[in-house]
């Protein structure tokens, strides 16, 4: 049986704002990017400053957090890599994830005293390569994402128990191997390796014939053919207690390039299932409201993985697109007198039906029966950017708590 005490909920985090809502709605650690050495340029990630308030903020607030150092640098890189991981240790950060093993050995020269994570860009899929690891000084390995439970339970059986092992659970999955893709750089020239994906996997695709110029094939899958470069997402909230009995003890949430809300809402909803395994261990069944939040944000079709073995449906068929079914409509500022005080993100009115989300909370669902401007007036809806307004309301929920709307 597993130790529940030592399970990891890690969530991602591309700027200030995702750390707020990694940190409200339940994370028990976060990953983010610095400047430099970072596998996703898309997010603002953070400069030392932003660094050192953000570790402030989340060290406050019982959460630790890992500073990624995991691209593959050139030559002309390395001469920054001293600064970058000195500053990193002076913002107080409680481990780096890193993938080369030259960065690796400057880690161990610059802060000896900083803990370290192996990336899954290091492809780890045996015993033998994550005891490597942790005799080199790692505390932690990421596992390569084409694991089966069974594989990754041999290699918790044949590892140090002072040896971590995280694995993703959630989010999007690249058509190459641990994330080591070629054709991000290949066709655009944005390295995927170094943190510039332009997820070329993910676009639609048609085949010409070189003798038929202007004329274009859709690309299908049947019983005679395949679909090529459309994976379907990660999604193994169901499986929390397999996981956990394979011996992994952090479970990593992908999406630094993602919204806050995707952050909050998925954040939240597993934080709601490992508390919910907590207390069901025996017979780990997530009630409706729980598994269903997680298609409450942008996604593509879900499955699990390489986890049950060899995947047979993780491509997705329809389209290269997202499902996107809520849209966030306010935040809610404060609660006080019978009303909600709020802050417009999208136009909603009188008449709709909204739900409210709050940190590990079963979403609460109202209509709006009225809505006053900051001086009382009624308004027929809340159809300005950032508006302030109230919403009559009995229930009390915390700051930041979010106001959702199906389309």
């Amino acid at each position: 049986m597993f130790e529940f005490n030592r399970l990891e909920l890690l969530s991602p985090v591309g700027d200030y704002e995702r750390l707020i809502a990694a940190v409200n709605y339940g994370a028990d650690a976060v990953y983010l990017g610095g400047l430099l050495f970072g596998m996703r340029a898309a997010p603002q990630n953070f400069t030392f400053e932003q660094l050192k308030s953000g570790v402030e903020f989340a060290h406050k607030n019982g959460v630790k957090v890992y500073l990624t150092c995991n691209t593959l640098p050139r030559n002309n890189e390395i001469v920054h890599f001293e600064e970058f991981i000195k500053n990193a240790s002076d913002a107080g950060v409680d481990a780096v994830i890193a993938t080369d093993i030259g960065l690796l050995s400057l880690i161990k020269k610059y802060t000896p005293d900083m803990e370290i994570h192996i990336s899954t860009q290091a492809g780890i899929v045996n015993f033998v390569t994550a005891n490597e690891f942790y005799n080199m000084g790692a505390k932690r390995v990421v596992l390569a994402r084409e694991l089966s439970l069974d594989e990754i339970a041999e290699i918790r059986a044949k590892t140090p128990k002072e040896l971590d092992i995280e694995a993703f659970v959630h989010g999007a999955m690249c058509v190459s191997f641990s994330g080591r893709c070629l054709l991000s750089a290949y066709m655009v020239d944005r390295d995927a390796n170094r943190g510039a994906c332009a997820q070329p996997c993910r676009w639609g695709y048609h085949l010409m014939e070189e003798k038929r110029p202007n004329e274009f094939f859709p690309v299908y899958e049947d019983e005679k053919g395949t679909y090529i470069l459309n994976a379907k997402d990660l999604c193994m909230i169901e499986h929390l207690d397999k996981l956990a009995e394979a011996g992994i003890t952090s479970f990593k949430i992908e999406g630094r390039a993602k919204s806050a809300y995707y952050v909050s809402v998925v954040t939240n909803a597993y934080r709601m299932a490992l508390d919910y395994l907590k207390d069901h261990k025996d017979n780990f069944v997530l009630p409706d409201y729980i598994r269903d939040e997680v298609f409450k944000v942008s996604h593509r079709s879900y499955c699990t993985g390489f986890f049950f073995g060899h995947p047979k449906d993780c491509q997705y068929y329809e389209n290269s697109g997202y499902i996107r079914e809520y849209d966030v409509v306010a935040v809610i500022d404060e609660c006080k007198d019978g009303l909600l005080y709020c802050s417009q993100r999208n136009k909603f009115s009188v008449g709709d039906t909204i739900e409210i989300l709050s940190p590990s909370q079963k979403p609460y669902e109202m209509k709006i029966t009225e809505i006053l401007d900051e001086k009382g007036e009624k308004l027929e809806n809340a159809c300005h950017a950032e508006m302030k307004f109230k919403i009559p309301c009995d229930k009390i929920f915390t700051n930041n708590s979010i106001i959702r709307m199906k389309k």
